[in-house]
């Protein structure tokens, strides 16, 4: 069974930002791997596992500049069989269709030389972009189908049954092979890399290579800015209730609230 994992590498989000409107401050944090991608990495790593074949693989694709095979590597110690890189410095600039035609021709290509892919996995949005569109995108103009939001899968046959987070439950869903996947949080946690596969993935060579979109972006992102802090409030802490609920109502009649 082959696998393929798109991976974007995000600034990290654990981390306080401070936006400025030239984007420097967003730019030195450290990179890591979006959280959602790490979810997507991981069930694809155990729906290969739960495979009797041992030609089972997964390939995790990202584009990017060379930094990023750093987070590539990651990606091997934690359950990947191979990484490539597809090389792009401007990739932060990249619009969600042309981030799907530089994965189209990724897809393409890799696929001459590991043969053709049966699940394609990708995070359900970026914690940077938040948009939820590349997957969906992507599935579209393969003629694919594709379940959004999903916290499980399995292979019955040539099909995958999925199990989809939807609003205030689930639903089981089944797709035929080859299919799309964007994934949710899980309930579970991405293993954690040994000292051994952290060594292993060290050694590990990850090829780049370069593809070109068909058509230049479409959007173009004019700045990043904070929401309005809020204000602090006004405690009311009156004794008797009659009095806190006339100093409420007199409050908000200062503020032509009522």
């Amino acid at each position: 069974m082959n696998i393929l994992v798109f991976i974007k590498e995000v600034p990290d989000d654990s981390v306080a930002v401070s936006v400025q409107e030239d984007r420097a401050a967003i730019s030195d944090i450290t990179p890591v791997v979006n959280a959602f991608d790490t979810y997507s990495l991981e069930m694809a790593v155990r729906l290969k596992e739960a495979q009797e074949d041992e030609e089972s693989q997964v390939v995790v694709v990202s584009i990017g500049n060379e930094g990023v095979k750093n987070s590539l590597k990651n990606c091997l110690a934690v359950g990947a069989d191979k990484a490539y890189l597809v090389k792009n410095d401007d990739y932060r600039k990249l619009d969600a269709k042309a981030i799907t035609e530089i994965l189209m021709g990724a897809k393409e290509k890799l696929e001459a030389e590991l043969g053709a892919f049966d699940v394609i996995c990708f995070g359900k949005e970026t914690t940077d972009a938040e948009a939820s569109q590349v997957g969906v995108y992507y599935a579209n103009k393969n003629g694919l189908g594709v379940v959004t939001s999903v916290i499980a899968m399995e292979k019955d046959g040539d099909k995958l049954v999925t199990k989809q987070e939807i609003d205030g439950g689930y639903r089981q869903v089944e797709t035929s092979l080859p299919s799309v996947v964007t994934i949710a949080k899980p309930d579970y946690e991405p293993r954690y890399p040994t000292i051994k596969s952290k060594m292993a993935a060290r050694r590990q060579k990850i090829d780049d290579f370069e593809v070109e979109a068909t058509s230049s972006p479409i959007l173009e992102e004019i700045k990043d800015f904070e929401p309005k802090k809020r204000e602090a409030g006004v405690k009311i802490q009156e004794e008797e209730v009659e009095d806190t609920v006339a100093k409420a109502i007199s409050l908000m009649v200062e503020q032509k609230v009522l």
